[in-house]
């Protein structure tokens, strides 16, 4: 069969191919771990926990285990992003922005144990990727895959990987949602993807990195068995819409445990023509979401007229929003019912400037409960100041992501921004152990709330309750994109 040049078409990685160098960042291939994270990541839970409850005495410990040791049916692997706050009473805490269900992290994560080559890729895939593919459902006579949409550095790395854990050649191949014919599609429920020849083969379960609009491509009701599966996605895994209401709902849960998701104040449902309102009620001062976007696409930051005036004219895919309060400088942070919270931010550098951070925790699911892999640090491009003008950038100030859109489609990272957890970098962080165990819990509870309404999602049939997910996300334009099978 000839291949033509707009036809996407598998590689082939076979087992031994795994070469370190492509898969770190430089920065971080040769950077040394910081004794407290390597020490955290060591951490037993029963540890864990009684510390967490030492710090938080209203805290009910047996509710705390329970949750940590919580086996996800399909939100097994997420990476949450919290930043470091701080209110003027001086309380700390560690706020959650999202949960994201493909997340980065691997290549920006120094290796715990140098003569561990393959790092927290391979404890993902032991841990997690590996024992999710047992008693697979539907017995299938096919391959593995990784699928991916950017992040080339990471999927080629879990590539690598799977191919040694299960001594097997992997299909690694891109899929993009403006790709004009995709080397992926699905037959009868199970995944096939184009090999060199241009014969589609059968894969019976995939690892897959894809960030953008990812229900447009992959069917909710798959025969391949696919981490994480669509499902997560939409539960809140890449919907910071129903994420909000998952959060909302387990907060009421947890409630009475002493336990809660920590979360800016939350508008959700928003049309357009109501935003200005809830700025305004807000001191002016706001985040908006789109609540299907990543990678910093899709978030805007507001602290002027003139920023709320340049979103205004903007014309969006989606007809619903989210509203937040903006965590800023205490002087031009957002008024809230619990009073204003403001960054903590980084120690001070030589020229007395600090900057916003923030922290992403990445988690899978275990026999052992949930873990932690790997954690980085994301610095702002521009320090905080303690007062705005009109013509202030704000979200130069306070956006952390470091993926950027390059003009012909492709994606790069600001690496320049980007703070490891080495013993260099750490210490500019100006967090400690007990910052490291709350961002790790908040992300377990996320995770947790995500997984929940994942299941609610789904009837006894394991079929997709799409007439009680139009009643949390009654977003049509997003509804048509779901790829339902």
């Amino acid at each position: 069969m000839t291949i033509t040049k707009d036809q996407t078409i598998a590689s082939i990685v076979l087992p031994g191919e795994f070469e370190a160098h492509r898969h770190w960042y430089p920065k971080a291939l040769n950077a040394t771990i910081h004794p407290m994270i390597s020490f955290f990541l060591n951490l037993e839970q029963e540890r864990i926990v009684s510390r967490y409850c030492h710090m938080h005495p209203k805290v009910d410990a047996r509710k705390l285990t329970e949750i940590l040791n919580y086996k996800s049916k399909y939100f097994l692997w997420g990476g949450a992003d919290l930043l470091n706050v701080t209110s003027a009473g001086g309380k700390r805490q560690m706020v959650v922005i999202e949960n994201n269900s493909c997340p980065s992290g691997q290549k920006s994560m120094p290796l715990i144990d140098d003569n561990k080559e393959q790092g927290s890729y391979r404890l993902m895939i032991e841990r997690t990727f590996k024992p999710y593919l047992k008693n697979l459902r539907h017995k299938i006579n096919g391959g593995l895959a990784v699928i991916y949409d950017k992040n080339e550095m990471e999927t080629s790395g879990y590539a690598e990987v799977i191919a040694d854990v299960m001594n097997e050649p992997v299909y690694y191949i891109s899929f993009s949602k403006d790709d004009p014919d995709p080397g992926v599609r699905f037959e009868d429920g199970v995944m096939h993807v184009r090999n060199a020849e241009g014969v589609f083969i059968p894969i019976r379960a995939a690892f897959r990195y894809l960030t953008q609009k990812p229900w447009n491509r992959l069917p909710l009701h798959c025969k391949t068995r696919i981490l994480n599966p669509i499902i997560a996605c939409l539960a809140g895994g890449r919907n910071k819409m129903v994420a909000a209401k998952a959060y909302d709902f387990f907060n009421t849960e947890l409630n009475s445990y002493g336990l809660n998701i920590n979360t800016p104040e939350t508008i959700w449902d928003v049309n357009k023509a109501e935003i200005p309102l809830w700025v305004k009620k807000m001191g002016g001062h706001a985040v908006i979401k789109v609540p299907y976007s990543n990678a910093g696409q899709g978030v805007y930051t507001i602290v002027s007229q003139k920023e709320l005036d340049a979103f205004m004219a903007m014309d969006f895919d989606y007809d619903l929003f989210i509203v937040q309060s903006l965590i800023g400088n205490y002087n031009w942070s957002s008024i809230t019912s619990a009073g204003k919270l403001y960054h903590v931010g980084t120690i001070p550098n030589q020229k007395n400037q600090a900057y916003v951070a923030d922290i992403r925790m990445m988690v899978s699911s275990t026999k052992q409960g949930i873990r932690p892999l790997c954690t980085y640090a994301r610095r702002s491009e521009n320090p905080l100041v303690d007062n705005i003008t009109e013509s202030t950038n704000s979200w130069k100030m306070l956006g952390t992501n470091l993926s950027y859109k390059n003009p012909d489609g492709t994606w790069n990272s600001d690496t320049n921004r980007l703070v490891l957890m080495d013993r260099r970098d750490f210490n500019k962080l100006g967090i400690g152990l007990d910052d490291l165990i709350e961002a790790f819990i908040q992300t377990v509870l996320s995770m947790v709330a995500i997984d929940k309404m994942a299941l609610n999602l789904v009837n006894k049939q394991g079929k997709f309750r799409m007439r009680l997910f139009k009643s949390l996300n009654d977003d049509l334009s997003l509804i048509d994109e779901i790829k339902i099978k």
